[in-house]
């Protein structure tokens, strides 16, 4: 083991694996530019390391959620290309706009924030209308897109603002020949002729997602947003397998097991005594629980690579860890228990973890929480 291994718990990030990652990425992107979406802290692989393994490996835009991700990227002094979505009325768009981040605005009271925060500032900002093609969150309907675009044009002749790009996003990439699809893009294409005949000329027009990415090359336009495949995660099994599409999972969640004792038979386990040993037995303790982001809903089914062997947590998970039951096998304390990871050792993975707990792969990542330190290895880039 390494030298993190006296660590109770780690997320080992492979920047390494992923900087293969988004390379391969880009391949598929039908020669489009990639951003890389490194927005809940690069699903919860550390968002400025990711962000600048990212950019090393091809990637020319960063995209966020939050205004607040977008401006500490700023502050960790990543420059380039910024784009942030999930705006709120009052939201810091001055300090975006003086960041020089690209703001995506869905309605009129988006962009009358932003004009009056560009106004402020005495810079003009630079912003992406973005159009509900079908997917029924944030975007302009088009019913009121001749509005958006008319007044945005008419701030960005005067000067306010300036119109960097249109985009959307899928409903249904993730389910292969979904209708709506190809619906989507028939309503993306039209609101964007309507605003380029408008006067718009945006730098990137873009709609593609990780499995829009992967599988939907006429999806491409000028730019793709690539979030879970960049982390080595399929964003769907039905798409295929991290392997089919020649990426690598980039964290490894393991443990440190704190305790190993033998029980005699009959011995409940965790709250509830749901899980009751059959035979005198050896139990492993392991230091990890729902406080850290392992599903409570994976107890009695989440699997764990420990002595040797993949074994499933007894009973309860609690809020600081949970019961491996080795079946006799021996084990000290100390060993690593591996929870996750690319599979080099027959550990589980991500997606495993998903199918316990009744989610998906990208709710597993993105849970881990921290108290959990992110540990990244292959910071350069020369070694890849």
């Amino acid at each position: 083991m390494n030298e993190t291994a006296t660590l109770r718990a780690r997320a080992e990030i492979d920047l390494a694996a992923l900087r293969a990652n988004v390379r391969t990425l880009r391949a598929r992107a039908s020669g489009a530019q990639l951003m890389a979406v490194v927005k809940s802290d690069a699903y919860g692989h550390g968002a400025v390391p990711c962000a600048r393994a990212a950019l090393e490996a091809g990637a020319t835009w960063l995209g966020t959620a939050t205004p607040q991700e977008a401006l500490a990227l700023r502050a960790a002094g990543i420059g380039g290309r910024v784009m942030c979505w999930l705006w709120t009325p009052g939201g810091p768009w001055r300090e975006a706009v003086e960041a020089d981040i690209d703001v995506s605005v869905s309605g009129m009271w988006a962009l009358d924030e932003v004009v009056a925060a560009a106004t402020a500032a005495g810079v003009p900002a630079r912003i992406q209308l973005k159009a509900d093609t079908g997917l029924g969150r944030s975007g302009c309907q088009p019913a009121d897109w001749p509005e958006l675009v008319s007044a945005a044009r008419a701030a960005e002749d005067a000067g306010t603002l300036r119109i960097t790009g249109l985009w959307s996003h899928f409903a249904c990439a993730d389910e292969p020949g979904h209708p709506s699809i190809a619906a989507q893009l028939h309503v993306f294409r039209d609101m964007v002729a309507y605003a380029e005949k408008e006067g718009v000329t945006p730098e990137v027009r873009h709609i593609a997602n990780s499995p829009a990415t992967l599988t939907l090359p006429e999806s491409h336009f000028d730019l793709v947003r690539t979030g879970i495949a960049m982390y080595g995660i399929s964003p769907s099994p039905e798409l295929g397998t991290p392997a089919d599409f020649g990426l690598r999972p980039v964290m490894t969640l393991a443990a440190s097991v704190a305790l190993v004792k033998r029980v005699p038979p009959g011995h409940g386990i965790s709250y509830g005594h749901h899980y009751t040993t059959t035979a005198e037995t050896t139990l492993a303790l392991i230091p990890l629980g729902y406080a850290d982001g392992i599903p409570r809903h994976a107890s009695g089914r989440g699997p764990v690579l420990v002595g040797g062997a993949v074994r499933r947590i007894a009973g309860r998970v609690a809020m600081d860890q949970f019961v491996v039951d080795l079946g006799g096998a021996p084990l000290a304390a100390g060993a690593e228990a591996v929870l996750f990871g690319p599979g080099d050792r027959g550990e589980p993975s991500a997606e495993d973890w998903a199918v316990a707990a009744d989610t998906i792969a990208y709710e597993i990542v993105t849970r881990i929480g921290t108290r959990v330190p992110r540990v990244h290895v292959h910071e350069d880039s020369g070694r890849d």
